[in-house]
C-alpha cells in the first residue's frame, strides 16, 4: 500500500429500508490498519454476509477510530420533517460522523460516496472539519475506508432491526419490498397505526399505502 494516504471514510445503511433506523458511520484508516482490513477481505458490505459483516465490525472497532450514528426511526422522523429533503438530512449525519473523529484525532482527508452536491456535507461541517479535504465519489466502497464505514454501519443496522424485532415481537424485513406492506399490516393490527412511525421512515410511500 505504498503511498497510501489517511483518512477517513464514511457511509451509511439503512436508507433504502422502510423499517429501521439511518445508521451512519466514518472510519479512520492509515496505512497500517488499511493493509490489516484488506488482509482479512473486507469490501462493500452489499457484497459481504450479516455473519461475516457482525464479525468484521469488531475487527474495525479494535484498529480503527471510528463513529457510529443510528438515528432511530422517531428522530428520523423529526430530522427528515425538520430538513424535508433526504440529501441534506445525510449530509448533517455524514458530517457529524466526520467531526466525531476529528475531535480526538487529526486527518485532513475525507472520502464519502456520491449523494446529492457535494458541497451539502461541507456547509453542515463544524469548527473541527471546517479544514479537512472532502471529497464524494461514485462507488466509493471500492476504497477500504469507505468499506470499512459501510461494514460498521450495516452491523449497526442489523443489530438494531434485531432489538426491534425482540421488543415488538414483530418481524421487520430489509429494504422496501412486498413483504414490507405485510409486515407493516401486521404491526398495524397488533400496535395501530399511529405507532407504525416508531419504527418505520413515514416519508416512504409505503407508509401511505397500508
Amino acid at each position: 500500500m505504498t503511498g497510501f494516504v489517511t483518512h477517513i471514510g464514511v457511509d451509511e445503511s439503512g436508507k433504502g429500508d422502510f423499517f429501521g433506523p439511518l445508521v451512519i458511520a466514518s472510519v479512520l484508516t492509515d496505512e497500517k490498519n488499511a493493509k490489516y482490513f484488506t488482509e482479512l477481505g473486507m469490501k462493500d458490505s452489499k457484497k459481504l454476509a450479516d455473519k461475516k459483516i457482525l464479525s468484521f465490525a469488531q475487527e474495525i472497532k479494535k484498529y480503527a477510530p471510528h463513529s457510529v450514528i443510528a438515528i432511530s426511526n422517531g428522530r428520523y422522523n423529526e430530522l427528515y420533517s425538520s430538513f424535508k429533503n433526504l440529501n441534506r438530512l445525510l449530509a448533517w449525519g455524514h458530517a457529524r460522523a466526520i467531526e466525531n473523529i476529528l475531535e480526538k484525532n487529526t486527518c485532513e482527508y475525507a472520502l464519502s460516496d456520491q449523494f446529492g452536491d457535494p458541497s451539502l456535507i461541507k456547509n453542515a461541517l463544524m469548527k473541527n472539519g471546517r479544514n479537512i479535504r472532502l471529497e464524494q465519489m461514485v462507488r466509493a466502497e471500492s476504497d477500504i475506508a469507505v468499506a470499512a464505514a459501510s461494514i460498521l454501519a450495516r452491523a449497526a443496522f442489523v443489530q438494531k432491526i434485531e432489538a426491534m424485532e425482540n421488543t415488538y415481537g414483530v418481524k421487520f424485513p430489509k429494504g422496501c419490498t412486498g413483504i414490507v406492506k405485510t409486515a407493516a399490516a401486521e404491526f398495524i393490527e397488533k400496535y395501530s397505526k399511529d405507532r407504525l412511525k416508531e419504527v418505520c421512515k413515514t416519508h416512504f410511500k409505503t407508509y401511505n399505502e397500508v
